[in-house]
């Protein structure tokens, strides 16, 4: 097995080029979504004032097109600034020049308020006590399946539910530390891996979305997908996801999915 030491390298501010560990489950060609998908977190948190006021309250992707292991680039488009909400989208683009991803983020003005909420605590086995795990439906050695730490918390593959702990193994980009909204846009579009329900030997389960909700900001390296998948014979699915650190509960995340036969099969 080879590895990368970062799924991205940095050719300047906006664009970067790609490594094998950022290979997909369904083509050697091209990039599992969740390092992609974070690249334009990355980009929208470096828009942000840097003294934390804004919380990023919902992350939204649309993945447009398979993303090929290569070249990219990243535009950011300011949509709308007011005193508590912040809009922003992102797209990336390849050597075509053509949106591959777009993603719209809203983010919003912290307050310190005392609602007398229940404390956030632990729902799952920690990460620690739970065991290593790999994803079986890679075609290849090298690619992001590799470059991610994962521990079966409960459940089993294929079952259509599942909750799995994630952790990167490589950085994001270059040798710069991740940010843990980074890190949990990395693992959150693992969600229907985690908890597929069909044969991915016959069928793939791709999903050309992804959307996730945070209701309070992630801490530490670990990443928990506590994932349930249901599917229909239309070939439409849908993963919905609840998203862990080891201090508990942070949020949601969603993938409508679009189920096909493989052509071998």
């Amino acid at each position: 097995m080879s590895m990368s030491e970062s799924f991205y390298h940095a050719r300047g501010a906006t664009r970067f080029d790609a490594s094998e560990s950022t290979r997909g489950p369904w083509s050697p060609d091209h990039q599992h979504a969740g390092p992609p998908c974070a690249l334009l977190t990355r980009a929208v948190e470096q828009s942000l004032p840097a003294d934390g006021d804004l919380a990023v309250l919902r992350i939204s992707f649309e993945i447009l097109r398979p993303v090929p292991i290569g070249p990219m680039r990243i535009e950011l488009e300011p949509i709308h600034e007011g005193r508590t909400l912040r809009v922003i989208e992102a797209c990336l683009t390849g050597e075509t020049g053509k949106p591959l991803i777009r993603a719209r983020t809203v983010a919003s003005t912290r307050r310190s308020l005392k609602l007398g909420g229940a404390p956030t605590t632990p729902e799952l086995p920690s990460p620690q006590s739970s065991e290593p795990f790999e994803f079986d439906f890679f075609s290849q050695d090298t690619g992001y399946h590799r470059a991610m730490e994962l521990r079966l918390a409960r459940g089993a593959p294929g079952q259509g539910a599942a909750a799995v702990w994630m952790r990167m193994r490589v950085p994001l980009v270059d040798s710069e530390p991740p940010s843990p909204l980074q890190r949990v846009v990395t693992a959150a579009d693992s969600g229907n891996g985690v908890s597929y329900s069909v044969d991915p030997a016959a069928f793939t389960f791709m999903n050309p979305d992804l959307t996730v909700y945070l209701h309070r900001p992630p801490a530490g390296e670990w990443v928990c997908l506590d994932a349930r998948t249901r599917t229909e014979d239309s070939g439409i699915g849908l993963a919905d996801t609840g998203l862990h650190d080891e201090n508990g509960m942070i949020g949601r995340s969603a993938q409508s999915l679009i189920i096909l036969p493989r052509p071998h099969a």
